[in-house]
């Protein structure tokens, strides 16, 4: 994938997590839940903290594509160096790793 195109994916991407990010925190400012509702408001909040947590992670990882786009390195492997597979990049264009490397991250990070 050329630069242009991801840049214009990624930029994309970004807003839309973004919108996403805003609406859940607008649906569920911090507040205080009645004690009657506790048990069910728990869930609902822990399930849209889950949901921000992840679309905040998503937002890391689209920002550090765009950062390597401008860096000149969009599309290089952190792990082994090489170059991602142009069908990765298409699918999740803010991959950092082949699948190989990103297999070896994740279960280091477990």
């Amino acid at each position: 994938m050329d630069t242009a195109t991801a840049r214009s994916r990624l930029e994309a991407m970004l807003a839309d997590l973004d919108r996403s990010i805003a609406v859940l925190k607008g649906e569920h400012p911090e507040r205080e839940i009645p004690a009657a509702d506790a048990g069910s408001g728990l869930s609902d909040s822990d399930r849209v903290e889950a949901a921000l947590e992840s679309m905040e992670r998503h937002r890391m990882a689209v920002h550090a594509a765009l950062e390597r786009v401008v860096a000149g390195t969009y599309g290089q492997c952190l792990g082994c160096g090489k170059q991602v597979p142009e069908g990765r990049l298409e699918v999740r264009p803010d991959a950092a790793r082949c699948v190989a490397c990103q297999t070896k991250h994740d279960r280091a990070m477990r």
